[in-house]
């Protein structure tokens, strides 16, 4: 009576459904500086599928596919200006994480000042605006007269 009621928890659970399922890649480099290059290298470098995850990271085909490229070139004796701009040529500024500041790219590094700029100078006339009294009208004005006048 163990064995099945044991067996029902495991599926409901989704206990079986793990990601060790997945292809491990394994690669092959002449010494441990090449290894930490290759490294390096798919930790720079952004998946063209996930958009939010680096080489190193997605389990994409694509990504695969250029770890497989990134690797050989390595191991071929590309240097990182090489391969990056071998990557750049191909799929475009995006697949860098830190992309050059050129033309295409001036707004995705000074966007993020410029919304603060903004956010800060909304914030600013917000609180001075709260800090001004509002006006009185001729009503407040007459009586603050005659409440002035009765203390004089």
């Amino acid at each position: 009576m163990r064995r099945p009621a044991l067996a029902i928890v495991f599926f409901l659970t989704g206990a079986w459904i793990t990601p060790s399922f997945g292809a491990i890649e394994t690669y092959l480099f002449q010494n441990e500086v090449q290894e930490k290059r290759y490294q390096r290298m798919i930790a720079e470098l952004r998946c063209l599928v996930c958009q939010n995850q680096n080489l190193a990271d997605s389990n994409a085909d694509l990504a695969r596919d250029l770890r497989a490229k990134t690797h050989a070139m390595i191991v071929a004796g590309a240097s990182d200006p090489e391969i990056i701009s071998y990557m750049v040529e191909r799929y475009g500024d995006f697949v860098l994480y830190r992309p050059p500041f050129k033309s295409k790219t001036w707004l995705l590094w000074v966007g993020p000042f410029l919304i603060l700029l903004v956010a800060l100078v909304i914030f600013g006339m917000t609180i001075r605006k709260s800090r001004r009294p509002p006006p009185l009208t001729e009503a407040e004005r007459r009586h603050a007269s005659g409440l002035l006048d009765q203390e004089g």
